[in-house]
């Protein structure tokens, strides 16, 4: 079995994927970015990170291997545990080159080190762009001078002809005429619009109707459930009636328990809970882990 490839399966879908008792990797989405020197454009991507704190299984990865190989959630966890081991014993003495993902070594510290290979990205809005080169546009600017007409000194020394005057004249007494006229028949338009819109004001008035008696308003509040795909499973039972027992001692203890349905194997499955955001699932099962029951585990269910 290829851990690696599964890993990679997975971080096309989640933004983080832990390897239990070993680390997790962690994806950021960065924007579109333009390397100036270089003129090159990158598509949007997921940034891979390694981070060593996160050992905790949260049964993502397992489960995912047992559907995939099509063996049990136990058998899954045991593989697993034994590619970390071979892990574990590989980084005292060299590299580990994980496919498509980057490169892990132990520092001075004997503490991880990843290095990303950034060959893939793993985001999935991106399929299809691709890394490309432009040239730049060079552009030019010229200071343009203003014109200057050229007049001769016999005209700039000449005063304005008398024709001029008076055709200047002639002008301003006709644009004081006209403007006489438009304004006179401008009066009449503004007086007829005016009786057209009381006479139409008349008529909407004759022809409107009061109820007496309106139906009030309905209300409707309709609250749309978020969608709840992340499920801590407390057991799969092979007879329903045990798995409703179950269900009814958990919600005395206090948990929202139910169940949801059969899993492959034909097991009735029941939950502690269930949660839409996929960080307070974790955490939850990290709780529950310590205090009630160490074989609890999360099921992602779309």
């Amino acid at each position: 079995m290829k851990l690696a490839n599964y890993i990679n399966d997975l971080l096309y879908r989640y933004d983080c994927v832990i390897i239990p008792d070993f680390g997790g990797f962690v994806t950021n989405t960065i924007g579109a970015k333009l390397d100036h020197n270089t003129h090159t454009f990158y598509a949007p991507t997921k940034q891979i990170s390694f981070n060593n704190h996160l050992k905790h299984n949260d049964g993502l990865l397992a489960n995912y291997i047992a559907s995939a190989e099509n063996i049990s959630f136990e058998k899954a966890n045991t593989l697993i545990s034994l590619a970390v081991i071979k892990w574990q014993n590989e980084l005292q003495s060299k590299h580990i080159i994980i496919n498509n993902l980057g490169s892990l070594h132990l520092n001075a510290e004997k503490h991880i080190v990843f290095e990303p290979e950034n060959k893939t990205n793993y985001l999935t809005t991106s399929f299809g762009l691709t890394t490309f080169n432009a040239n730049s546009i060079e552009r030019y600017k010229e200071q343009v001078k203003p014109l200057i007409v050229a007049t001769s000194q016999k005209e700039s020394k000449k005063g304005i002809p008398v024709f001029i005057k008076y055709a200047a004249g002639v002008a301003i007494l006709l644009a004081l005429g006209f403007s006489g006229i438009n304004g006179h028949k401008q009066e009449q338009q503004q007086k007829q619009i005016a009786k057209q819109e009381k006479q139409l004001q008349e008529k909407i008035q004759s022809a409107t109707f009061v109820i007496s008696d309106p139906l009030p308003a309905l209300k409707l509040n309709v609250v749309k459930e978020k969608p709840t795909p992340y499920h801590i499973v407390a057991g799969a039972f092979q007879f329903k009636e045990n798995a409703e027992k179950k269900v009814k001692e958990l919600i005395a203890k206090g948990y929202n328990a139910k169940i949801i349905g059969k899993n492959k194997w034909g097991l009735t499955q029941v939950t502690f809970n269930s949660f839409s955001n996929r960080n307070n699932a974790i955490n939850n099962l990290y709780k529950i882990q310590k205090t009630v029951s160490k074989d609890a585990w999360l099921l992602v269910k779309k």
